[in-house]
């Protein structure tokens, strides 16, 4: 039996009623062509700061976005109550295409990728030399999500007073990766900042390092006045202060052009993400090594080359200790 005639009007086709009373669902989505330019500075709860006209504007993300999430450092298209005044919340309808995207995961085996930060350029590894002792290994896996990442590598070792450095640098050496040493007396008086400060300027720079090291007090030392206005945006709309980095807060450098992320601390740095014939890329010391390998070679084979090309002197043998650790926890091996 036909429901309608062969040319039917709006009068005879039926319409079930919507009994929540509200406007039906359509595929067409508005444009929000008149939306404001934003930079995503934190995440908290749900609710993101955002930078426009210089202003930290609370927002929170359009439904229309779906599972797509902002993170620190994403360009965003805002509309709404733009003023940053208190108890004021706007809208992110549209995140623009990223330039970059730092990632990690908890381990080698979880299959969950974290978005760190995006939109950065450089990538500072911040290690201590003492208390605690460096992590050469945590090292070469930030450098391995950096070069996946297309970000800058830049080495920044704390607490010179408690231990020398020159150790950990000449295992990096070969990698014409630069660096900045610094003392626990020379940040407090603010005499390194402007070393560091000529390694940012005109940068997007993600800080990540190990709990304990001087990350955020690097940060601090960096931009003052700028940690205590956003997060003071925060805590004026949540009512909870934060006292330790609990979550990515991006910051602009002051005097200079450029911009810092601070991370949290972590205390591992997974790579599950990280397609294994990639790893060796974080290893550019070695990679010429690796000509002579035969094809598909896994790099932790008795016909691999780098064997042949350590032995020779050409890169540190802790360097294919490293690779080789890196490449066995990819596949879930036990590798302590």
């Amino acid at each position: 039996m036909r429901r309608y005639g062969k040319n039917p009007d709006e009068d005879d086709i039926r319409v079930r009623p919507n009994r929540k009373g509200n406007r039906p669902r359509t595929s067409i989505r508005p444009k929000h062509e008149d939306a404001a330019e934003g930079m995503v500075l934190t995440v908290d709860r749900g609710r993101l700061t955002c930078l426009v006209d210089g202003r930290a504007v609370l927002a929170m993300k359009a439904r229309e976005l779906g599972r797509k999430a902002a993170v620190v450092g994403d360009r965003v298209a805002i509309v709404g109550d733009l003023s940053g005044k208190k108890d004021t919340l706007a809208r992110i309808v549209r995140i623009e295409p990223r330039t970059s995207v730092l990632r990690r995961t908890a381990d080698d085996d979880d299959p969950y990728e974290r978005v760190i930060v995006a939109n950065a350029d450089q990538l500072a590894i911040v290690t201590a030399l003492a208390d605690p002792e460096p992590r050469p290994r945590l090292i070469d896996r930030c450098l391995v999500a950096a070069y996946d990442a297309g970000l800058e590598p830049l080495l920044v070792l704390t607490k010179s007073d408690l231990a020398p450095p020159d150790k950990l640098l000449e295992t990096y050496d070969a990698l014409g990766m630069p660096y900045v040493v610094t003392s626990r007396q020379e940040l407090e008086d603010g005499t390194a900042t402007g070393r560091v400060m000529e390694l940012l300027a005109g940068r997007i720079t993600a800080f990540v390092g190990h709990s304990g090291v001087g990350k955020t007090t690097l940060v601090n030392t960096l931009v003052p006045e700028e940690r205590r206005r956003v997060t003071g945006h925060v805590n004026a709309v949540t009512g909870r202060g934060r006292h330790t980095t609990t979550s990515a807060l991006a910051l602009p450098l002051s005097g200079v052009d450029g911009w810092v992320i601070d991370t949290p601390g972590v205390r591992s740095f997974g790579l599950a993400h990280v397609d294994p014939s990639r790893v060796i890329k974080a290893f550019p010391d070695l990679e010429p090594g690796t000509e002579g390998c035969p094809r598909a070679c896994s790099h932790d084979e008795p016909d691999c080359a780098l064997d042949a090309w350590v032995a020779e002197g050409h890169a540190d043998p802790a360097r294919l200790y490293s690779l080789r650790r890196l490449l066995a926890s990819r596949e879930g091996h036990d590798v302590d």
